[in-house]
């Protein structure tokens, strides 16, 4: 079947992180890398941090991929599933108030909270964290990175600069660094030398926090291929692992992120919960 020379869309986000949904259940766009970087273009296209196509699955209910604004095909986005979940159940496409989503990341399911017949409040079961480095991945041998050092050489500086970080892998890779504020840390010089620092092959996510309680962080992102967004659902994720390795925070945070906050609960049976909102913000169709 040809693909015609318009297609419909819907732009949603998740705390501030947003995506264009793009119905692919009969049909696939051609070079959706491509497309990524066209349609995600704040100036000349639609605008978002990527691309999210709704795909069939032979594994799952559905199938969720998805393209960063730079046109890289990342495993997962928490907030992205959110409003791949809420898109089907606005639209009648799942029975009841749970979908299991086929991601990078594998099955994931999808419990969905409604008000007034449309999902408001959606959580997600990521999964068990990963922490050996191999499965992050990492560079180097067995075991795991519990605020352990990294170093970066930045222009203008004279010397390296240093920082402790956490590594964990919620099907995508993070690093995980503490800070006294994040309000006025400068995010945009230190997180792309982070995020393709030899130590991660796949390159990395990397989260800034700030610890306010036990129970309540602020972050900030630099995300693989998007720069830094509003928010990071698997970011998140991996914040509330990190906090508990590091003794830092307990096992349920509230993180609060430029586009809005997000629960975190790392159960006893070892998997981690994420609970925040999902919007549909407008739909229409673009030329391809």
């Amino acid at each position: 079947m040809s693909i015609p020379n318009r297609i419909p869309f819907v732009k949603m986000h998740g705390c501030g992180n947003d995506y264009i949904y793009i119905d692919c259940r009969s049909r696939t766009p051609d070079a959706p890398a491509a497309l990524a970087r066209r349609l995600s273009d704040r100036h000349f296209g639609i605008g978002g941090d990527g691309i999210i196509l709704i795909c069939p699955s032979q594994k799952a209910e559905y199938r969720m991929r998805m393209f960063n604004v730079d046109g890289s095909e990342a495993e997962m986005c928490g907030n992205g599933l959110r409003c791949f979940a809420k898109y089907l159940y606005d639209r009648g496409l799942t029975q009841g108030e749970s979908v299991a989503v086929e991601t990078g990341a594998g099955v994931l399911r999808v419990q969905v909270f409604p008000e007034d017949g449309k999902a408001a409040r959606l959580r997600i079961a990521m999964g068990m964290p990963r922490l050996e480095r191999p499965e992050i991945p990492m560079t180097g041998g067995p075991g795991r990175a519990i605020n352990e050092e990294l170093s970066i050489d930045v222009p203008g500086e004279s010397l390296p600069r240093s920082f402790r970080f956490t590594a964990v892998s919620m099907g995508n890779p993070h690093c995980v660094i503490y800070v006294d504020r994040t309000d006025d840390f400068p995010v945009a010089v230190y997180g792309p030398f982070i995020e393709h620092h030899p130590l991660f092959p796949r390159r990395a996510n990397v989260e800034f926090v700030q610890v306010l309680t036990s129970d309540e962080v602020k972050m900030r992102v630099w995300e693989r291929g998007a720069q830094e967004t509003l928010a990071c659902g698997t970011g998140a994720s991996a914040v509330g692992v990190a906090g508990v390795l590091t003794g830092r925070t307990g096992r349920h945070i509230l993180v609060r992120l430029l586009g809005g906050d997000l629960a975190i609960d790392w159960s006893d049976d070892g998997c981690v919960y994420l609970t925040g909102p999902a919007e549909e913000v407008f739909e229409g169709t673009v030329a391809i």
